[in-house]
């Protein structure tokens, strides 16, 4: 019982940050993101090939992760941006599916359906030390964002979020500080996936589909966008409701359609009876 405790810990976890990470971008730079699963996915295979097919040590995965991940938040942020939220809201969707389908197909390098097994830290860190390490990552990044958030930085996204045209009056560039945001939220994504991989020690593509990133984009909405701690609870209440699921004694094929039937009936109500979520500061219907 405590190992299972343990791992839904450390799942909720990983799930706050990501969270927390994508609000980065919905709550407190104002644009629509449906690609944060991608940039997990990103993470936890460039891990995977590097440490298992590779033999790479294992910072090398962490390393490439982040690159790769910048890399395409910069081509998708940057064209899309410059024209209207509405197209880069497209571009993130377009990127997801075509990220899935790359993890999905390319079996010589990803394993296709089968995934990727044996991934670990090293062989001298058991599951108990990765879960601990995960705890520790998880923990960094969440404070990492709460300072991005509260800091000057966060401030000038407020400002943009809400009124644009001001912020650009004031000497800022709004396209820089909304590319600079949405890649941070990518960069942390990708250590998630590395932190995921090395947690779980087996990746596949079924955990970074398009699904996964609606259920995080799901999870600032309900926990409260824009908020520092909103993400997080949305994350917990979620990841917990889901597990709760599973003691209902429904098959496995059944509780995977009623989660989704339930996110999406949760989803619905807090954007019609409170659209700033638990703890949000401003409302996504205006």
């Amino acid at each position: 019982m405590n190992e299972y405790l343990l791992h839904i810990a450390v799942i909720t976890l990983i799930y706050a940050t990501l969270a927390t990470a994508l609000d980065l971008v919905v709550g407190h730079a104002g644009m629509f993101s449906i690609a944060q699963a991608a940039f997990w996915g990103i993470g936890a295979y460039s891990t995977g090939v590097l440490v298992v097919r590779t033999g790479a040590p294992f910072w090398a995965g962490i390393a490439s992760g982040i690159v790769i991940a910048t890399i395409m938040a910069i081509v998708v942020s940057v064209p899309t941006l410059r024209l209207n939220d509405e197209l880069f809201l497209i571009a993130t969707f377009g990127y997801q599916s075509v990220t899935y389908s790359i993890f999905n197909n390319w079996t010589g390098v990803t394993g296709g359906p089968m995934g990727i097994p044996g991934i670990r830290i090293s062989a001298a860190v058991n599951e108990r030390m990765s879960a601990i390490v995960a705890v520790l990552v998880c923990s960094a990044s969440c404070l990492l964002l709460f300072r991005v958030a509260s800091s000057p930085f966060g401030r000038v996204l407020h400002v943009l979020r809400e009124q644009p045209i001001t912020c650009a009056a004031l000497g800022k560039n709004p396209l820089a500080f909304r590319i600079e945001a949405f890649v941070l939220s990518a960069c942390i994504s990708a250590l998630m996936g590395t932190v995921f991989a090395s947690y779980i020690s087996y990746i596949d593509p079924s955990s970074f589909t398009v699904s996964d990133s609606i259920l995080i984009l799901t999870m600032v909405i309900v926990g409260g966008a824009g908020s520092i701690y909103g993400p997080a609870l949305g994350a917990i209440v979620l990841t917990v409701l889901g597990e709760t699921i599973r003691f209902v004694g429904l098959p496995t094929a059944a509780a995977a359609n009623v989660r989704q039937l339930i996110y999406g009936v949760l989803l619905l109500v807090m954007l019609i009876v409170r659209p700033r979520g638990l703890t949000g500061k401003f409302d996504f219907i205006k």
